[in-house]
């Protein structure tokens, strides 16, 4: 089981199927051969302004990728788009694909599970794949993974799975409390906060008062009976002037469809606005009815976590309280990946 991170693409890796790393200036590897030294000297030639100690780092990426990585293995690829995980079946061998406008380092996949939200599982196996390597194995949570892949229960393992394996280069740099890292864990502790310990109709009431911090009055309608519509926003104090926003929100980390947002667009009169919030992500086909409606906006689980520390000194002390954060000053490293 591995763990890729590709910031640089996009949804290409989904529609075409595949996964890539970079260092674009590296030839295909397989001219280099099957041998770390030649790929550190390949690297060296390559990128000569690159520090001593991340040569070793990418040459292992390298290696791994194109002779470890076999048909058959599972990937697990981060999307920082959405804060979301893509899971896949690796079912090609490494290629060298020279037209590729960036990473040309590819390997076709089968993607099984796309779009899942992050708050299904739990800190520790989240820490793992924020590993700041491209590449890395997923080992010590790969059992929690897998019982994803074969059930798809939101049910996960939480078990204790300790290694006792020697510290390396590849181990350190790969549980390094970077920025990066400590700031993916601020995000996920953020989404499983509002995800597990926040009844729904406490969520109600936390994107009533996220909207008041972002400078709209805001009131939530009643739970019981509220037609669809959770929240009732405007920008004037009385709610007199246009526009009016409809809020929905959902409280799950499930992936909400076009027929579900087209419900929220049906309860607008003339002039008025919605807006759906939910903990998870969106289908492919809701994003396309939101390009298709001026008047809709959608808000993912990784919209919410940024609302929320973009404006958490303006939140009420009550929800302070419940995801208690402050700002320090953590270690920052440029990211290996090219």
């Amino acid at each position: 089981m591995w763990g890729i991170h590709n910031d640089a693409l996009s949804n290409e890796l989904l529609d075409q199927g595949f996964i890539s790393i970079g260092w674009d200036a590296i030839p295909d590897i397989r001219s280099i051969g099957n041998d770390r030294d030649l790929l550190k000297k390949a690297l060296e030639q390559a990128y000569p302004e690159a520090k001593a100690g991340a040569i070793p780092v990418w040459a292992g990426i390298l290696f791994r990728f194109a002779f470890e990585m076999k048909q058959g293995d599972v990937v697990i690829a981060p999307y920082r788009a959405d804060s979301t995980l893509n899971f896949g079946i690796v079912t090609g061998d490494y290629e060298y694909v020279e037209d590729a406008p960036i990473h040309p380092h590819r390997r076709s996949v089968k993607w099984l599970k796309t779009g899942i939200s992050r708050g299904l599982f739990p800190q520790k196996a989240l820490y793992e794949i924020g590993s700041a390597l491209t590449l890395f194995r997923v080992k010590k949570n790969a059992i929690i993974f897998d019982q994803f892949l074969k059930t798809g229960s939101e049910d996960i393992l939480q078990q204790d799975q300790a290694g006792t394996e020697a510290e390396t280069v590849d181990e350190w740099v790969e549980t390094e409390p970077s920025a990066a890292r400590l700031d993916q864990f601020t995000h996920d502790f953020i989404l499983k906060t509002l995800l597990e310990d926040l009844s729904h109709e406490e969520f109600e009431h936390f994107t009533a008062d996220l909207l008041r911090a972002m400078g709209y009055q805001a009131r939530v309608t009643p739970y019981s009976s509220d037609g669809g519509v959770d929240v009732i926003a405007h920008r004037d104090p009385l709610g007199l002037e246009p526009p009016l926003i409809k809020v929905q929100c959902k409280h799950t980390s499930a992936q909400q469809s076009r027929p579900d947002i087209q419900r929220l667009s049906g309860t607008l009169a003339h002039g008025e606005l919605a807006l759906f919030v939910c903990l998870g992500s969106f289908s492919k086909e809701a994003v396309g009815y939101e390009r298709e409606r001026q008047n809709l906006r959608l808000l993912t689980g990784a919209d919410v976590v940024q609302l929320t520390l973009g404006h958490y000194d303006k939140l009420d002390p009550h929800w302070k309280t419940r995801i208690p954060l402050r700002q320090v000053y953590v270690v920052d490293r440029t990211t290996e990946g090219r």
